[in-house]
């Protein structure tokens, strides 16, 4: 077997790998072989490009190419064991920055190799030289776009700037001016490739990505994430067609593909086109303030909650992003075992958008070994709220906000929610009465069967626990007492 033919079917053998990935990752059972997978079809097709690559080159670049390697490798395992889980949407936000960042050198090197040098004929043929002037200038667009918009991403999801949305007169008119630009620009570049145009693309670019997502509010902060996802995929695939790599080309349609079917469902769950996310709006707030009470709330106290919960016949417990920023999930797992071994029907709802990461509670969760089966997506359970006990909002806020639903004038209305004010009691566990990340009032927290147990829900669920621990030893004692008598 040729070193070529070997090169290829190390490709197919990997992007099958890929494929595999996905189809693993789809649910919760098959995640972990799912990771296996892409790990395994990582590691071949690095393997396999080093190997081709020391075909071609000196000795020194490929001692460059493995120190790069491992210095990767090496940064990736230390960033992999100090990360929290709350960190993970700003994690992948900046790790789609460094592919929409390789895209753009990619780009920027085949032009200067290839066009700058003359010897874009003799290397591409005059017929194809078109096609290879659009390649360069579209892997450059859309690998800066990516780059910085990323950039945003991380810095809003990090809390470094704020989450409200960048409001610039005629910001819509902006971005469309951007794209059509970058489309005149294509057909001048085609026409007659140079450097200037080459720097206004790649500055034409990164101004987009930042006002793209700069314009968009916190509440849409998930779905900006697969949609960064996407670009992500569709930057490395340019990156292929630059660099002749099959592999890179099938890889990023494969990300490409799958980010952009996860935006649609994110945008879906919020009864939001792809195009009103863009134009930004869950964010900004409401004409009347929407950080004004609408009411008054009462509050519970952790020893009263739990006498609730262990009156209940069922519970739901929705989470939300509170409950990762309070490592709370480990606690909340122990309660639900508790609640369950007392009779309780114990099951979790999750909205689609809930956190600032898709299935961001459910990786949660699973780490805490909550059983995958009493964790059900919003379609699943949304129906169930009005025959319900007790509902647990344990650390959300949009996804269960009554006014997507009663205020047409909201700025989440029409949203889909979870409908947990229809359950007997509805017990909200937040630090304070502030708004969401979407910066709209809650209605829920003035409802009459609604109550609020302020403090650090990882502290709240505990105190939960020890007052269940000891009703329950309480009852034991009773119990042993009464059986004592009886006996006598």
């Amino acid at each position: 077997m040729t070193s070529l033919t070997a090169s290829h079917a190390a490709d197919l053998v990997a992007a099958l790998l890929f494929i595999l990935s996905l189809a693993g990752l789809s649910q919760h059972r098959t995640s972990r072989s799912g990771v296996v997978y892409g790990i395994a079809g990582m590691a071949l097709a690095l393997v396999a490009t080093v190997v081709m690559a020391a075909q071609s080159i000196t000795a020194g670049a490929v001692a460059l190419i493995v120190l790069a390697m491992a210095l990767g490798a090496a940064t990736g395992l230390w960033r992999a064991r100090r990360v929290e889980m709350t960190q993970m949407p700003e994690l992948i936000a900046v790790l789609h920055s460094f592919v929409g960042l390789a895209a753009v050198l990619v780009g920027w090197n085949s032009y200067l190799e290839v066009e700058a040098h003359g010897t874009a004929q003799t290397r591409i043929g005059a017929d194809l030289l078109g096609i290879h002037h659009a390649e360069v200038f579209i892997g450059i667009f859309i690998g800066a776009v990516t780059f910085t918009g990323s950039v945003v991403a991380f810095l809003k999801l990090s809390a470094r700037i704020k989450s409200r949305p960048l409001m610039l007169p005629g910001k819509n008119a902006l971005n469309v001016g951007a794209l059509v630009a970058f489309v005149a620009l294509t057909i001048w570049f085609t026409v007659s490739p140079n450097l200037p145009l080459m720097i206004a693309v790649t500055v034409l670019a990164l101004a987009l990505g930042w006002h793209l997502v700069a314009s968009i509010g916190g509440g849409d902060m998930p779905v900006v994430v697969s949609m960064l996802n996407s670009y992500s995929g569709w930057a490395a695939a340019a990156a292929g067609f630059l660099l002749d790599n099959n592999l890179l080309i099938v890889t990023g349609a494969l990300v490409g593909s799958s980010g952009a079917y996860l935006s649609y469902i994110m945008c879906k769950a919020m009864n939001r086109s792809f195009l009103s996310v863009i134009a930004g709006g869950f964010g900004i707030e409401a004409p009347s303030g929407g950080k004004e009470e609408q009411g008054e709330h009462r509050e519970v106290r952790a020893a009263e909650a739990a006498e609730m919960l262990a009156r209940a016949r069922s519970v739901i417990i929705t989470p939300g992003y509170g409950m990762a920023v309070a490592q709370a999930q480990h606690p909340v797992a122990e309660l639900t075992r508790q609640l369950r071994d007392r009779g309780v029907d114990v099951r979790f709802g999750v909205h689609p958008v809930a956190g600032r990461l898709p299935g961001h509670m459910n990786v949660l969760l699973a780490e805490a070994k909550v059983p995958y089966d009493i964790v059900l997506e919003m379609d699943e359970i949304n129906d169930d709220f009005a025959d319900t006990s007790v509902v647990l909002v344990i650390g959300a806020n949009d996804t269960v906000n009554p006014a997507a639903t009663e205020d047409p004038s909201s700025p989440i209305a029409g949203m889909p929610v979870l409908r947990v004010w229809e359950a007997e009691h509805v017990v909200v566990f937040k630090r304070s009465m502030a708004s969401g990340y979407a910066g709209v009032q809650n209605p829920l927290f003035f409802r009459e069967n609604s109550s609020m147990l302020f403090g650090d829900a990882k502290q709240s669920v505990e105190e939960i626990l020890r007052a269940l621990t000891a009703d329950g030893r309480h009852q034991e004692s009773a119990a042993t007492r009464q059986a004592t008598t009886a006996g006598r």
